[in-house]
């Protein structure tokens, strides 16, 4: 696997050094370089992650399975009603950054944006210094090419205040329909599907960086040739690319990092984390190794740099109240993703290994510390036990379960806003 052959300064480094003017001078864009959130001058980052659903006001165990569930076009339309709101109300609240989710042909209403950059453009115009991050886009359903000129044309046109985040995917009726493939519950975790998958997606990292970095580049992979052999161009034959345009910034890249294969992968190629919530006792090791392997590869990291804890949040005016008001939309979230085997890595309430398709309650969740749910003391709490432990500093917050109203929702950015963030600020 290489480049073409071209000489090494070809090759895309992992953050390419640029002319500074090329980064520092709004004219380049023809628009402003964002300003930096309030939440970022805090002691702990703030973002929040949607998975952007319809309205779904029967949600719970009393609702219809996952798989029976069918909405309209209208439902897709209210559901991205409430995101343009809800961006709105983070904007104004100081949020650092809100992150979508990328999910295709989902009629069952969960997860129903499928392109995270055209819709994050729209919503940096709709906000004044919001930031908008893909979580994710899912690599092998794009061609390499247009990901990363779609991203760096977004991040032109946004002033830079777009969030560059690559996952692998999870739904083979998603992947196998875009052309790639995926290991899931649904084909018991083929090892084949996820080597594919695997080699699919580390290859067109590869491709989007020498693209975004090189004056020039070509490409030959396993899966990728860029350019294809013998294209005739004007009496000559195309031997490199320019990709049109290149970023004006530097570009973090933020991953999930679930398996043990991907933690090799993301530190040694200086892709920031982002590692799910859950038992300490998986998701402390996991942190910490990350560091540790970044260090090995010679990225010194500071404690909590370039990790980000995802973890799902629900307020209510004390622990009861909280859990009334989140009992639904957490069944309901576990009703959809537990045959993912999101939730395999919990420990039961009696203790043991969880199975493969484990439907944890909201009181386990809570034991497992995957989700922060209680008054605002306990919340943050909750939180500052991981900032405590780990060294977190960068926290995406997940109130977004279904069935949640636009009030609902509001209620709970508010008040993390106004009653959590302070408190972990003063602690």
């Amino acid at each position: 696997m290489g480049f073409g052959g071209r000489s090494p300064q070809q090759h895309a480094p992992e953050r390419a050094p640029a002319k500074p003017e090329q980064f520092t001078d709004p004219q380049h864009a023809g628009v402003g370089v964002r300003g930096r959130p309030a939440s970022r001058l805090r002691g702990v980052r703030f973002d929040c992650n949607f998975y952007g659903g319809v309205p779904m006001p029967d949600a719970g165990k009393a609702g219809p399975a996952p798989t029976d569930r069918r909405y309209g076009n209208d439902a897709v339309v209210a559901g991205f009603d409430n995101l343009v709101h809800w961006a709105r109300t983070m904007d104004r609240l100081d949020y650092d950054t809100m992150w979508l989710t990328e999910h295709h042909f989902q009629y069952e209403g969960y997860e129903v944006v499928p392109n995270l950059i055209q819709f994050g453009l729209w919503l940096v115009s709709q906000t004044s210094k919001l930031r908008l991050g893909q979580m994710f886009n899912v690599v092998p359903q794009w061609h390499p090419l247009r990901l990363a000129e779609d991203y760096a044309m977004a991040q032109i046109l946004s002033g830079d205040r777009m969030v560059f985040g690559v996952g692998r995917g999870t739904v083979p009726r998603e992947a196998q329909s875009l052309g790639a493939v995926v290991a899931s519950g649904d084909n018991e975790m083929s090892r084949e599907a996820d080597r594919l998958n695997r080699e699919l997606f580390e290859e067109a990292m590869e491709v989007i960086k020498a693209a975004w970095w090189n004056e020039t580049f070509s490409y030959t992979g396993k899966h990728f040739v860029f350019p294809p052999p013998g294209i005739p161009d004007r009496g000559a034959t195309v031997r490199d690319l320019t990709l049109i345009p290149k970023p004006i910034a530097p570009i973090d890249i933020w991953q999930a990092v679930t398996s043990p294969e991907t933690l090799e992968y993301a530190p040694r190629v200086r892709h920031h984390a982002v590692i799910p919530a859950g038992n300490p006792a998986v998701v402390a090791p996991r942190w910490e190794r990350f560091g540790e392997l970044a260090g090995e590869h010679g990225w010194e990291l500071a404690a909590g740099e370039a990790r980000c804890l995802a973890i799902n949040c629900h307020l209510g005016d004390s622990r009861e109240s909280a859990l009334r008001s989140g009992r639904d939309a957490w069944d309901e979230w576990v009703k959809f993703l537990s045959p993912y085997g999101r939730f395999k890595t919990y420990v039961p309430a009696g203790g043991g290994e969880a199975p493969f398709a484990f439907a944890p309650s909201l009181e386990e969740a809570i034991d497992n510390r995957a989700i922060a749910c209680g008054s605002p003391s306990d919340v943050a709490e909750q939180l500052a036990y991981w900032r405590d432990a780990i060294g977190v500093r960068h926290v995406a917050l997940f109130f977004d379960m279904p069935g949640l109203t636009r009030a609902q929702m509001d209620e709970q950015l508010e008040g993390f806003a106004t009653d959590v963030m302070p408190l972990l600020a003063n602690d």
